[in-house]
């Protein structure tokens, strides 16, 4: 076996890596910095801490030495106590709230006069003064990526701390417009990538977990893999999101025979079908800003110009949330979702015992995918979406739920978050958009007619689904409504 060390050293100092060259912006924000410190509040007699700085950077002062101050702030913040960050927050959320005088006299302005200055003013009166302070902070050199830490912290300070809800929402609302698409940088990461981003790869992995340099190397360097990443100017050799694809012939129904594939030298057989197979966010503090349609659309189209025999565009997805879901609808006798018959036949599936028994396992087959079925088909979050956080991710991108497969994984992980459950969603190029939109306005789910048939006629199951073959495919529509 190849050393790990060997490996590392193999990876570094590749060629074919372009670098991000901000040496010069950074020298010349630093520069100004410097010239700033007069300014300081500890240079006008004032107490050195987060807050004296964090007024001053909103004051008149703020807007003469903002960089100087905002990079203080900065430096600070790194290296102060959680007891000394929560009172910065507290501030943060307390003292920099729009002022509701104003915001009532600009409201009953522009309700007297509609006109464009009217609604500026009741715009800029409305704004809360944290955006501004967060837009002056990110003057200081390097500001952006301690700023999505920051929201990394903010957010794991929120179950104890629900007052930072609104710095939250603010700090959202500028890092979507901070990393806008079109500030997006695609590259593909393979075995030439250098060192320091494919320790990344390894490190923010978050589907199949990646066990060392080897199984990495296994992942990237063989011509029937690809591995691309989204990256941001302000965040040089930070991947913002990450997407690992299989060039196969086939859709797979397990996830085991494409980790497990063998290193394979030269050019593969023509690829028909690009598996996306695992797809890994990587910054905590951008959550819930999307990344993941434009990597997924823009992968497509790179596959697409590079390999003109491909025609398949899947993925092999888990199914987080169905274990949960499936317990709760067990161990509720008036869950509308299960049958007493289905309940029975689902004994022995909880403590895995079908994975050395094969005729248990086809015994649970059936019934474990109705059950799947309904979940993705009909199981609603609160804002009549569906619960499942994958299925709404590729289905809001445009994809159809085209295959439920199992046993499917049988990693620790598959089997306690979805009892070996995985997913196949379907990206047609020519129905994408089609998809996308009846998703989001009328909130149906496109699914095949074998996902459909497996609630509609689950008695047909008494031939295991990956015998059915080809002959249920076909995009259908599926409302989402509930279960009754």
């Amino acid at each position: 076996m190849v050393e790990a060390g060997a490996l590392i050293d193999a990876a570094r100092d590749r060629r074919g890596w372009q670098n991000v060259n901000v040496s010069f912006l950074q020298d010349l924000l630093n520069s100004v910095a410097e010239q700033g410190r007069q300014y300081l509040p500890w240079a006008q007699g004032e107490d050195e801490d987060l807050l004296t700085l964090a007024k001053a950077l909103v004051s008149g002062r703020g807007e003469a030495s903002g960089v100087a101050i905002a990079r203080e702030i900065l430096d600070l913040w790194r290296t102060r106590s959680a007891d000394d960050r929560r009172a910065f927050y507290r501030f943060l959320a307390e003292g920099l709230e729009p002022e509701p005088k104003a915001v009532k006299a600009m409201a009953e302005a522009y309700l007297a006069s509609p006109t464009p200055l009217s609604l500026a003013r009741l715009q800029n009166a409305v704004e809360s003064p944290r955006q501004e302070f967060f837009r002056r902070l990110n003057l200081a050199p390097g500001a952006t990526a301690t700023i999505v830490e920051m929201r990394r912290d903010i957010l794991r300070e929120l179950p104890s701390m629900p007052q930072l809800k609104n710095i939250d929402q603010d700090l959202r609302h500028l890092l979507v417009s901070w990393f806008n698409r079109g500030f997006l940088v695609l590259r593909r990461i393979d075995w030439n990538t250098p060192a320091v981003v494919l320790e990344k790869i390894i490190a923010y992995e978050a589907v199949h977990e990646i066990k060392g340099w080897t199984d990495l190397r296994r992942r990237l360097e063989p011509s029937d893999r690809r591995c691309f990443a989204f990256f941001h100017p302000s965040l040089v050799d930070e991947p913002l999101i990450f997407v690992e694809v299989a060039l196969m012939n086939e859709i797979p129904d397990a996830i085991e025979p494409v980790l497990a594939a063998p290193l394979k030298p030269g050019k593969p057989t023509t690829p028909t079908t690009a598996v996306f197979y695992s797809i890994s966010n990587c910054q905590e503090g951008l959550k819930s800003i999307s990344f993941g349609h434009f990597l997924i659309k823009q992968v497509v189209e790179e596959l697409a110009r590079e390999l003109p025999s491909l025609t398949t565009y899947v993925t092999l997805s888990p199914v987080p949330g169905f274990a949960r879901w499936l317990n709760r609808a067990m161990s509720d006798g008036k869950a509308a979702e299960i049958t007493p018959q289905e309940r029975a036949s689902l004994a022995g599936l909880s403590d895995d015992a079908w994975m050395n028994d094969p005729a248990l396992a086809d015994r649970l087959e059936a019934p474990i995918l109705t059950m799947a079925a309904k979940y993705l088909l009909s199981g609603k979050s609160d804002d009549g979406r569906p619960v499942d956080p994958v299925a709404r991710f590729h289905l809001g991108n445009g994809a159809r739920l085209d295959r439920i497969n199992w046993p499917a994984d049988r990693s620790p992980r598959g089997l306690r978050e979805a009892h070996g459950l995985m997913v196949n969603y379907r990206y047609e190029i020519k129905e994408i958009e089609a998809n996308h939109e009846a998703f989001a306005n009328e909130g149906r789910v496109v699914a095949s007619r074998q996902v459909r048939n497996l609630v509609k006629s689950p008695d047909r199951l008494a031939v295991p689904q990956r015998l059915l073959g080809a002959a249920l495919e076909g995009p259908v529509s599926l409302s989402g409504a509930k279960s009754k």
